[in-house]
């Protein structure tokens, strides 16, 4: 049975919360890269033009880890 996922969210408020999200993901993308975690899906999402968030998606066995280290606002199921 594959482990469950989760998405761990961080969100940006503002004018400028599209462009912080996209510079936001690429440092997740280089913690990814320097702790060679298996799993590389990041991205952004756009929830209205003053709203917008970054998100990292991590294993349950990882979370733990991952939060403490990274600090994200909110998760979710990922499926």
């Amino acid at each position: 049975m594959e482990e469950k996922k989760l998405k761990l969210i961080w969100d940006f408020k503002g004018p400028d919360a599209a462009k912080i999200a996209e510079h936001h993901v690429i440092h997740l993308n280089q913690f990814i890269d320097r702790e060679n975690y298996p799993i590389k899906i990041t991205g952004t999402e756009n929830v209205h033009e003053m709203h917008s968030t970054a998100f990292m998606v991590v294993n349950q066995s990882t979370m733990i880890e991952i939060r403490d280290a990274l600090k994200p606002h909110r998760g979710e199921w990922y499926e």
